[in-house]
């Protein structure tokens, strides 16, 4: 038998695949290709399972980079000069924390092996040879399996040697795009949401943001039906556990963070009859003073108030007993009993 590194790891991957098509092959029989559809899909679930770890780990790093940028950014303005000073302090701050700014590839490259594991058992099938543990007439079985009547080991550059060769094209062609597009999707999913924006490593998020899907846009036409499946699977499911943790636990200062606060003061305001007990008082406002009201006159008063009433015509603002005007703004005299 002819042993390679990934040998363990191609009969681990084939014995999964068999104990799913077991059970798929009851519901769409045996040679049908939607129960070797549905076992490549049980295959994800089972390794996207054992990656929980990696992705937890995963979660964890990101905080910790989140966390760690006043530090970074002390760093970056300290040794702005020196280049190789500035990455051994950071790289010193890395160790020292326990965060690992590649963590968000974790996944991809932990998956990278199975993908082979699962690209040769598939190539295996093609040419008619058992991979793993599959058997001469299970691989019988999956060489006449079909899915929209195209083969599971059939893949674009490879339309011509199939039975069916447009529908091959069809078929690869929009698992490829739908392969692509949930890259984009799941890579864009960490970065607008769950992504501060003074946080260093957005860039490079960004990057690879259009570098993953062009990368399996080119790649993929060499990529078997079935490994288009797993891997538009694997998105999804990627897709959706993203989503659960960035609603649930998202990291500080992100827009996810802010859309949880105000969801979680909503709950609160809910169980308090419409008040949320954190919410911070509004402010105080002080009272309007009160309205002063004007004192009562006497007529008397009032007729001294009104310029030349009493004085000789053109003597304006002179009273009757021959006073000399008053300057503006003067108290008006006491009247004498």
């Amino acid at each position: 038998m002819n042993w390679n590194p990934l040998n363990w790891l191609e009969y681990a991957v084939s014995w999964v695949l068999v104990q799913f098509h077991k059970v798929t092959g009851l519901i769409f029989g045996e040679s049908s290709g939607w129960a070797w559809a549905f076992a490549i899909v049980g295959l994800v679930i089972v390794i996207r399972i054992l990656l929980i770890p990696l992705f937890v780990r995963q979660i964890k790093s990101q905080r910790n980079m989140q966390l760690l940028q006043p530090k970074i950014k002390e760093i970056q303005a300290k040794y702005a000069g020196d280049r190789e000073r500035q990455s051994q302090e950071m790289m010193a701050l890395y160790k020292d924390t326990g965060t690992n700014p590649l963590s968000s590839c974790l996944p991809i490259l932990a998956q990278a092996p199975i993908f082979f594991a699962l690209f040769q058992v598939l190539q295996g099938i093609a040419m008619g040879q058992a991979k793993g543990v599959l058997t001469p007439e299970l691989v019988e079985q999956a060489q006449n399996a079909e899915l929209f009547g195209v083969p599971i080991y059939a893949y674009f550059m490879g339309a011509d040697e199939t039975p069916n060769p447009t529908a091959t094209r069809i078929l690869t062609a929009v698992l490829i795009i739908l392969m692509t597009i949930t890259t984009f999707l799941t890579q864009r999913q960490l970065i607008v949401k769950n992504s501060a924006k003074d946080n260093p490593m957005v860039q490079q998020q960004k990057i690879l943001l259009y570098v993953f899907p062009v990368i399996f846009a080119v790649t993929g036409i060499n990529f078997p039906v079935g490994v288009l499946i797993y891997w538009l699977t694997t998105n999804l499911w990627s897709m959706g556990q993203q989503f659960y943790v960035i609603r649930n636990n998202p990291q500080p200062d992100t827009p996810a963070y802010e859309a949880w606060e105000r969801r979680e003061a909503a709950k609160r305001a809910k169980k308090n009859g419409g008040v949320d007990p954190e919410a911070p008082p509004p402010p105080t406002v002080a009272p309007p003073a009160p309205r002063q009201q004007p004192k009562k006159q006497t007529r008397s008063t009032r007729q001294k108030k009104q310029p030349g009433q009493a004085g000789q015509p053109g003597q304006q603002g002179q009273s009757s007993t021959g006073d000399t005007p008053r300057e503006p703004g003067t108290p008006e005299p006491e009247p004498t009993a």
